[in-house]
């Protein structure tokens, strides 16, 4: 259970800090092409950094799958938005959608890995 849940903080913290910095290198009417290039790298370069920290914790395959997604897209989809200036109007706001973000993403993906794998049961010895 503890680890399920510092899969879901990991997530959070991998997507509120990609939010944040991608919105510190994007302004308001960045070429959206290359401000979604910009999200997709800093993304992957954070969960790289937040994934290797944190995977003594939490495990190293939990940590990396969950952050590829939430880092490569979700620096895409808050490039994007910050070059259409369409998004959260402040640092806390736009930290907030990203940590929901990471929740989803975790989410999407434990339910994809039980949908796989089917559920463990403890058959005893």
């Amino acid at each position: 259970m503890l680890f399920t849940i510092g899969d879901y903080i990991a997530g959070m913290l991998i997507g509120a800090v990609t939010a944040l910095v991608v919105r510190a290198l994007v302004w308001p009417g960045m070429d959206m092409v290359i401000a979604m290039l910009i999200g997709m790298a800093v993304g992957m370069v954070l969960h790289l950094i937040l994934g290797f920290l944190l995977s003594p914790f939490l495990g190293i395959f939990e940590t990396m799958m969950s952050g590829s997604l939430i880092g490569m897209y979700g620096g895409m989809l808050f490039g994007m938005r910050d070059s259409m200036a369409a998004g959260s109007t402040t640092l806390g706001a736009a930290a907030l959608v990203g940590a929901v973000f990471g929740a989803i993403v975790v989410l999407g993906v434990k339910i994809y890995d039980r949908a796989v794998r089917g559920a463990v049961v403890d058959a005893g010895s």
